[in-house]
């Protein structure tokens, strides 16, 4: 039955419904004064080219929100097939404190921590940031990108991490 219904639509059956929206996963990661912290996210979206701005939604009860917030930059650091087990840490599977102990991370223009091996990082700026239900909206400047990588893309749906092999491509 489709309702028509602002109202009745409850928050369960709309995480149900955005579940099987299939998503980039990406490793969303800050350091500075607020401090270093990172989280799993989906709900990234580029938003122009020119400038090159992108968002990324943030839940305001994340215990890394407060160091988002005040550092005022952050990198998406988009997975590979084989950083499954990172997305899980940086789910909630670790402590904040252990989730930058495993890989080698490094750092581009504005010191957030970028993956070495990600399929691509966009170190950013928090140019604005807007509050809806639960999340900010943060409006983020792209100050540099890390080498793109040729690995599969590493995604969610359904509840499930998927993998997205890339094309092979054959010339004429």
């Amino acid at each position: 039955m489709i309702s028509s219904d602002p109202g009745a639509v409850s928050a369960s059956a709309y995480r149900e419904a955005m579940a099987q929206l299939a998503s980039a996963v990406h490793l969303v990661t800050t350091d500075g004064p607020g401090g270093r912290a990172g989280l799993t996210a989906t709900s990234v979206c580029s938003v122009s080219d020119g400038p090159p701005t992108l968002l990324v939604c943030l839940n305001r009860n994340s215990s890394a929100y407060p160091a988002f917030l005040r550092n005022g930059v952050l990198c998406i650091n988009t997975l590979t097939a084989a950083h499954e087990g990172l997305a899980t840490d940086f789910a909630g599977r670790v402590p904040q404190a252990e989730r930058f102990a495993g890989p080698d991370w490094g750092r581009l223009q504005t010191g957030a921590p970028v993956l070495a091996g990600a399929l691509v990082a966009f170190d950013c700026r928090i140019v604005d940031r807007h509050e809806v239900g639960t999340h900010d909206v943060l409006i983020c400047a792209v100050e540099a990108l890390a080498e793109i990588s040729s690995a599969e893309s590493l995604l969610y749906a359904g509840r499930h991490y998927r993998v997205l092999p890339r094309p092979d491509f054959k010339g004429d």
